[in-house]
This record gives C-alpha cells, sequence and structure tokens, in this order.
C-alpha cells in the first residue's frame, strides 16, 4: 500500500512517531474473535506501510496482546517501532475488570512481566491505563520516572487523565502525551483538556477515532455482535440510539463521496486535521481496513471540507 506517512515528535518530549499509530486491542479483546494470522500480517502491513507506534495494554487478552506483538516483531527491527504499553486495568479470570492497581510497587511488577512478554528490554511510552483514585498521580508518575532512569521506560504517558491530573503528573516528570478518546463523535477533549496538553507540550494519542466502528462507514443496524463484543451493551450501539448515529454516518457519506474517500478516510482524516500535536490510533484488525485507514493520510480536508463535515456532524450531536 502507497502513501505518504510522516513523522511527528509526540509532544515536545517524547518519541518521533508516524502520524498515524496503530491500536492493536481490537486483535485479542472486546471485540469477538479475531484471526491470530492475520492480525500478525495487519501489523506486518502496518509497519510495511510506514507506521512505527504500536499501541498495546498488558490486561489485552489478559497479556496476549503483548505476546502477539512479539511474535509479529521477531523478525523485525525491534528499534525502528514505538511500543506504548497502558498499565493497571486488573482483570479476572472470566475476563471481568476489578478496578486498577497504579501503586508504586504494581507499576514495577506490570513492567516486569510486559517487559518478558513483549520480548524487549525497553518500553517506548508507559502508561497507567486509568487514574488510580486511591494512589496520588505523583507517586505513580514517580515510581515510572524511576523506570526511566534506570533505563527500562523511554517515556511518560497518561490515558484518560483529566486537565488537572495532567498538570501534576507534568510537574513530576515530562510527558510525553495522554491517550484518551477523540473522533467526531467524542470531542470532550476540546473544552479542556486539549488546551491543557497544549498548553504544557503534551501530545495526544487518539484512540476511538471511527467510534468503535460507527464511523467506518460499515455498520449496519441489524449487525449481529459476538459474544464478548462490548459493543452489544454500549449506549451508542442500542435501538434509537444507533438509528440517530447512523444518520450522521449517512451524513458524512455525502461529504465522502464528494471528496472520493470513505467515511472512514474522513473522519480519520478529520482527527489529524486538529493539529500536528494528535496521533490518531487506528484499531483495525485486518488488512483491508488497514489500507482504507492509512488513505486518511493522503486525503486533504480543505476550509469548506471541515466546515461541511461540522454541520454534519456537530459537537455533542452524537446518541
Amino acid at each position: 500500500m502507497a502513501c505518504t506517512m510522516t513523522t511527528k515528535t509526540l509532544g515536545t518530549t517524547g518519541p518521533s512517531v508516524s502520524n498515524l499509530g496503530l491500536g492493536c486491542m481490537g486483535m485479542s479483546d472486546l471485540y469477538g474473535p479475531a484471526d491470530r494470522g492475520e492480525s500478525i500480517a495487519t501489523i506486518h502491513a502496518a509497519l510495511d506501510a510506514g507506521i512505527a507506534l504500536l499501541d498495546t495494554g498488558d490486561f489485552y487478552g489478559m497479556g496476549d496482546n503483548e505476546l502477539l506483538i512479539r511474535e509479529a516483531l521477531r523478525s523485525r527491527d525491534r528499534d525502528a517501532v514505538t511500543i506504548s504499553v497502558k498499565f493497571g486495568a486488573l482483570r479476572d479470570p472470566a475476563g471481568g475488570w476489578a478496578g486498577n492497581d497504579a501503586r508504586p510497587e504494581a507499576v514495577k511488577n506490570f513492567l516486569a512481566y510486559s517487559l518478558r512478554r513483549l520480548g524487549t528490554d525497553h518500553i517506548d511510552v508507559y502508561r497507567p491505563a486509568r487514574v488510580d483514585p486511591d494512589v496520588p498521580i505523583e507517586e505513580t508518575v514517580g515510581a515510572i520516572a524511576e523506570m526511566v532512569e534506570a533505563g527500562y521506560v523511554r517515556c511518560i504517558g497518561l490515558s484518560e487523565a483529566g486537565a488537572e491530573t495532567i498538570r501534576r503528573a507534568s510537574a513530576v516528570h515530562p510527558v510525553s502525551d495522554v491517550q484518551i478518546e477523540y473522533s467526531l463523535l467524542s470531542r470532550g477533549i476540546e473544552e479542556e483538556i486539549l488546551p491543557t496538553c497544549r498548553e504544557l507540550g503534551v501530545g495526544v494519542t487518539a484512540y476511538g477515532v471511527l467510534s468503535r466502528g460507527l464511523l467506518s462507514g460499515h455498520w449496519s443496524p441489524d449487525r449481529e455482535l459476538s459474544r464478548g463484543d462490548f459493543r452489544s451493551f454500549s449506549p451508542r450501539f442500542q435501538r434509537e440510539n444507533l438509528d440517530r448515529n447512523l444518520a450522521l454516518v449517512e451524513a458524512l457519506g455525502g461529504i465522502a463521496e464528494a471528496s472520493g474517500a470513505s467515511v472512514a478516510q474522513v473522519a480519520i482524516a478529520w482527527v489529524l486535521s486538529r493539529g500536528d500535536d494528535i496521533v490518531p490510533l487506528v484499531g483495525a484488525r485486518r488488512r483491508e481496513r488497514l489500507y482504507e485507514a492509512l488513505g486518511a493520510v493522503a486525503l486533504d480536508l480543505r476550509p469548506e471540507d471541515l466546515a461541511r463535515i461540522e454541520e454534519a456532524v456537530p459537537a455533542g450531536a452524537a446518541a
């Protein structure tokens, strides 16, 4: 797949990354069964296309996702890839959620296991998956900073953190980026979080840029969801909400057609247009979806296109 992938610095202190990243969660968890061989082939295709940022979490598939990435990178240059890992989410044997643990001793324990599963001597960006309400963020970031000093971690990131937490964390150690949901249907960060990040020189890695498939242009109201797919109980995918949200996608489809692009490409390109400090993470599990997403890089949205998109899908329009 030929595309013009460029690089940018993640925040003012982070690593140099591609302007798109690959979110690997769905290859192991939460979206139903995935084909392991196709997942590895998709990672290889992403690397071949110039995507050099892979995002995972130690709790995706209870470690399976990290093992998958290790296998995919076995024949590749590890130093040419930026690996971002989230930690701290607790699971039970049935896959349920049991809170978060971001105590300093837990930080180092989780890190040790991730390094072993990934088969690497360092993680490029290490971040708590959620802020632990029982642990001051200063203690969590301080523990990761010790691991930076020891050489096991290159940069510190955050995930799903509010503006005040970002400020407090940045006072302890430079924060490369905040990973948080951002899309045409999820624009909550624009009011306070994004301005704070820009003030502090913190980048944003945006997940959910296709709103978990809603903005892909491939969703239908009668789609059958497999067991284990969390969208089966997500409010945006339920009854009247889904009908209203798909009407927004239909309006976006007219703009995409006029631009000679797909709905997914327009949605990703919109996130790219929001600033050079924002890196969209695409959650493709198959090569065909990856290739479609890559087309967004070459899509140049003009001011009039952006105005039409804003009119079709205004902030707060999602049900």
